[in-house]
């Protein structure tokens, strides 16, 4: 049956109404209206929303962080000025430009309509609502607080967004040096190279270990060149995968944690990260065990899940929070726990953590605004080490060659 956006109003107190119906024909809509006690004033039939499917791919599809932070923002707005938000979210879905999220608030807006809570329809797409969205939702629901939840959500992926924008820009200018590195140097050992061997062996002139390296590795390079791009391709994805399993990702992450200068900046996100969303979860109303598991599973390092999962066992047991967070001096500051200890003196934790967040995002701002005059010179040194190696390599037997020659 077709659906039908509609505005009347009652009968009796003529006050307005809307919504959407599913009927017949528009006389069967204003004759099913009419036995609820309200009169039809305008009816607009529905016909978008049955053209677009949602396919079973689209559950596993990533969505921009941006569309869902003005999403929720849109929506706490819409939910505020008395919008019901099944018409919220089909409103939003004609809005977004993205066509996989459409699809999805489309088909979230139909399993509304059909009797589904706003939190069940969200937890149906884990790729693009993780744990932390869909249980303040559901939490926002319970309370009736829906609105409150859904702008500390928009303020909680707003912030997520800024940091993450300022981590990606610090490093795109060392990853564009080395990759331009490494770029001049295959082409070095491709092309320049063998051409410079060409002349060492008509002088026949001979050639000390390291030059005899570089050689051997240009004619490798240049007799494999399918195998060594396999080669490459090989040991990225190799890479990839073993990062993705549990005992490669504690490796990176260990590894990552005592890199000077990062593992400042990964220790500094993360303990912004933990306060931001903690923070967020007890405003909301979650429960500390609760807020706590979830932050655990949100966290991607794995040695901070180990202590956020640590803490949960030691909270129900009745300790402190503080405590625990005090016992891992390489992941978490004196001033975290500090902190929390305000807070759970005063039952503010909230609060003092929200500040705390806010105090490590001015940190990481602060460092990877400056992480450019950091590394140039880290970055200089290396590739005046590989410059410096590679003239040693090709003059050394061009100096044995005109001393003989003398």
């Amino acid at each position: 049956m077709p659906k039908y956006l509609y505005t009347a109003k009652n009968a009796t107190s003529g006050e307005p109404a809307s919504g959407e119906l599913s009927a017949k024909d528009e006389r069967s809509l204003a004759a099913d209206l009419r036995s609820q006690g309200f009169l039809l004033t305008s009816v607009k039939e529905e016909k978008d929303a049955s053209v677009v499917q949602t396919k079973f791919l689209d559950r596993f599809q990533t969505v921009p962080l941006k569309e869902k932070m003005v999403f929720s923002r849109n929506l706490a707005v819409m939910i505020s000025s008395g919008l019901a938000v099944s018409r919220a979210i089909k409103s939003l879905s004609l809005q977004t430009r993205h066509k996989t999220f459409k699809k999805i608030l489309i088909k979230i807006h139909e399993d509304i309509q059909a009797g589904k809570s706003i939190s069940e329809s969200l937890a149906q797409y884990p790729a693009v609502f993780g744990e932390l969205f869909v249980s303040m939702v559901y939490v926002g629901e319970v309370s009736g607080n829906l609105e409150m939840v859904l702008g500390i959500l928009a303020l909680q992926l707003e912030k997520e967004n800024d940091l993450k924008s300022k981590v990606r820009g610090a490093l795109m200018y060392p990853s564009v040096i080395l990759l331009a590195m490494l770029a001049i140097g295959f082409v070095m050992l491709t092309y320049i190279l063998p051409q410079i061997a060409g002349v060492f062996k008509d002088m026949g002139a001979e050639l000390p270990p390291m030059t005899l390296f570089i050689i051997g590795l240009s004619d490798f390079f240049r007799n494999n060149m399918i195998a060594s791009l396999a080669l490459f391709v090989g040991i990225a994805v190799g890479g990839k995968l073993f990062a993705g399993t549990s005992f490669g990702k504690r490796i990176l992450h260990f590894v990552v944690l005592r890199i000077p200068v990062f593992g400042g900046i990964v220790v500094k996100v993360n303990c912004a990260r933990f306060s931001r969303i903690y923070s967020s979860l007890l405003k909301s109303g979650v429960s500390v065990v609760d807020a706590l598991s979830i932050v655990a599973r949100t966290l991607a390092n794995t040695y901070y899940k180990d202590a956020l999962k640590e803490s949960i066992d030691a909270v129900q047991k009745g300790r402190n929070l503080s405590e625990i967070i005090a016992s891992h001096e390489e992941l978490f500051p004196p001033l975290v726990s500090q902190i929390i200890e305000v807070g759970e003196e005063t039952g503010k934790t909230d609060v003092v953590l929200e500040r705390l967040a806010e105090f490590y995002e001015g940190e990481v701002t602060q460092i990877t605004e400056n992480l450019s005059s950091i590394i140039e010179p880290l970055l200089m040194l290396i590739i005046g080490g590989a410059v410096g190696f590679f003239a040693v390599a090709m003059l050394t037997p061009m100096y044995s060659v005109l001393q003989s020659i003398q």
